[in-house]
């Protein structure tokens, strides 16, 4: 715990999947494939690493133009490279850009992060492919930060850093033999069987379970009874209602009937 921080100063795939950096097993495929891969820097890529800073979440329209304007408030750009597709040309949403001084770099490192450029927030950390051990991009499994959707964070970087694990108490157990001798030497007669303890426990778990049964098989039919006293009560209800018709039927009926006698008379 000594040497815990939230950065990380060693890029490990293991440690970057663990929110604390402490877990021991890979939770994911991805983990196991950066774990698996040698990756080695494109040597390609010119200019110095350490006043370079690495720009993401760009908008697709952002243009070298645009980048320059912001960024130059900063200090005084080196060069600027914005990553395109190879075969469309369109933009991938991130971008390097050099400083001439480590002062420019790092005032933009500190204030433009979390900028809003073109409606999009950007990211802005230093470039890691060349400066940080171990590095192993996203695309290999790797990289920091990520997405909650894609089931796949990585800790340790400036976008979502390690938590600082808890620390619990060493709390000693007789039970495991930590105590002193004369508590670990228990007699028969005052110790109750193990296999015992468990029965008894079985049994009461049965017991609250079928306490539990007897509950629900109660509410069922209670629920039941309810209903049927509610169908019940519908019929007399329509019941009524039919007998209050055919009476009202029958009254209409004898005043024509007398009607018509009085006609044929």
């Amino acid at each position: 715990m000594a040497d815990w921080a939230p950065i990380a100063k060693e890029y490990d795939p293991l440690k970057a999947g663990s929110i604390d950096g402490t877990d021991e097993e890979p939770h994911d495929r991805a983990i196991w494939r950066a774990m698996l891969a040698r990756y080695v820097p494109n040597k390609g890529v010119t200019g110095d690493p350490h006043l370079t800073l690495f720009v993401a979440r760009l908008n697709l329209q952002t243009t070298e133009e645009k980048l320059k304007e912001v960024f130059s408030r900063y200090g005084d750009i080196r060069k600027i490279r914005l990553v395109r597709d190879l075969v469309t040309g369109f933009s991938k949403g991130y971008a390097f850009i050099e400083y001439k001084e480590e002062r420019a770099l790092l005032k933009a490192h500190r204030d433009a992060n979390r900028l809003v450029i073109d409606q999009h927030e950007i990211f802005v950390d230093f470039e890691l492919e060349r400066t940080l051990k171990g590095w192993i991009p996203r695309r290999l499994g790797g990289g920091f930060g990520g997405k909650k959707e894609s089931g796949q964070l990585r800790f340790g970087g400036r976008d979502r850093p390690f938590r600082k694990p808890i620390n619990l108490p060493n709390v000693k157990n007789d039970f495991y033999g930590e105590g002193s001798s004369e508590k670990r030497n228990w007699s028969r007669e005052g110790t109750r069987d193990w296999r015992t303890r468990d029965r008894d426990q079985e049994r009461s778990r049965d017991k609250r379970w079928g306490e539990r049964e007897r509950s629900w098989a109660w509410g069922d039919s209670e629920r039941e009874r309810d209903s049927r006293e509610e169908r019940s009560r519908g019929r007399d209800r329509k019941d009524r209602d039919r007998k209050d018709r055919d009476r009202d039927r029958s009254r209409e009926r004898e005043p024509k009937k007398q009607r018509d006698d009085d006609k044929y008379r």
